[in-house]
């Protein structure tokens, strides 16, 4: 096999941290979605499995893609009562809260510690950090670019 010069290298392990980045982020995706389908069912939201697809695939939107996930899921569970209370809405709110604290806390920080080898406070702290020096981009591209200086930064040297 031919031997690769170093740029070669360095731009294979980004790359290898990248497709590790969106295998954890797929991942996470069809956690929350799994977690929305039997949450919304156990509620009784009608349409429960378009609006956990839809939470799954707003999981994609970095920092607004959970609230947009509870969004039609909250429609739903307001208009599926024939009284005036709010039970339904209040249970999806609830979930929602859930959700979003289990995948901050621990399901993305895990899967990424899992898929590219990022520390888990990293994982955590990277984010917030991010969107504090670079708002809103900062929180945005924080988890790729976690990946790839964690790929490199393990990377052994040639």
């Amino acid at each position: 096999m031919r031997e690769l010069r170093p740029a070669q290298r360095h731009l294979q392990t980004a790359g290898d941290a990248l497709g590790g980045w969106f295998r954890a982020a797929l991942l996470d995706a069809l956690v929350v979605g799994a977690l929305w389908l039997v949450g919304l069912l156990w509620i009784g939201v009608p349409f429960a499995p378009l609006w956990a697809v839809l939470g799954a695939l707003f999981q994609f939107v970095p920092g607004i893609g959970a609230v947009l996930g509870v969004c039609g899921p909250a429609v739903a569970a307001v208009f599926s009562t024939n009284d005036n209370s709010y039970d339904k809405l209040w249970w999806v709110l609830g979930l929602y809260g859930f959700i979003a604290i289990a995948d901050g806390l621990l399901i993305q920080p895990l899967l990424l510690k899992r898929k590219t080898r990022v520390p888990w406070w990293a994982a955590l702290l990277g984010p917030i950090v991010g969107g504090i020096l670079l708002p809103p981009w900062g929180a945005l591209i924080a988890p790729p670019l976690l990946a790839v200086f964690f790929s490199l930064r393990r990377r052994p040297a040639a």
